[in-house]
């Protein structure tokens, strides 16, 4: 059974967007990659359904994709977007021939079930829980922001979590409220020491 997802779901690429469709029943929207930065009907249509419904981001998690979803937040108010990432997995998409770049897999190359515990929190019909949201002042606290060794640190914090090594610290406190706030980063923060 697909997930009801009232938010638009933004997406890189076509690919991206055939995966999700089999998985969600909602708006997906493929923003073509670069091709967004210089399409402004594109943007502008992003912008007013987003205005109207939030918009779910969901990139890959080489650099590319990274650039993709920084554009993606710079054109979005914070209150309207919601910031999902896929693990750093190697690994090739069975329709290409070679790797990408950076030999990782992008949303397409995910598996459907890791895609549906992704979705599940934010389902039309997903009852809300009470959690307890971390801060930026978590982080800096615990070495992960503003100190010597933080972007290592922070980068073993991801991989915990299942989230691109390169995430900056705004992001990781977006995406551990989003995965289950004080309860999830304590249990992360343990596992992450043991690597630092």
């Amino acid at each position: 059974m697909k997930i009801k997802i009232d938010n638009i779901v933004l997406v890189e690429g076509r690919y991206d967007k055939i995966k999700l469709d089999s998985i969600l029943d909602g708006t997906v929207i493929a923003v073509n990659g670069f091709g967004l930065f210089k399409d402004e009907e594109k943007k502008a249509t992003i912008r007013a359904l987003a205005a109207i419904r939030g918009a779910i981001i969901l990139c890959d998690s080489d650099g590319g994709g990274t650039v993709i979803r920084r554009h993606l937040n710079s054109i979005l108010p914070k209150e309207s977007r919601i910031n999902l990432y896929i693990p750093e997995i190697l690994g090739k998409e069975k329709r290409k021939a070679t790797p990408s770049k950076e030999g990782k897999l992008g949303v397409e190359g995910m598996e459907a079930e890791l895609l549906r515990n992704l979705f599940l929190p934010f389902a039309s019909d997903a009852p809300s829980s009470p959690k307890s949201d971390i801060t930026a002042a978590d982080l800096f606290a615990d070495g992960f922001s503003g100190g010597e060794n933080s972007s290592e640190k922070r980068a073993a914090l991801a991989k915990v979590l299942g989230l691109p090594s390169n995430i900056s610290a705004k992001l990781l406190v977006d995406a551990i409220n989003i995965l289950g706030g004080r309860e999830i980063y304590e249990k992360a923060y343990e596992k992450a020491k043991e690597t630092f």
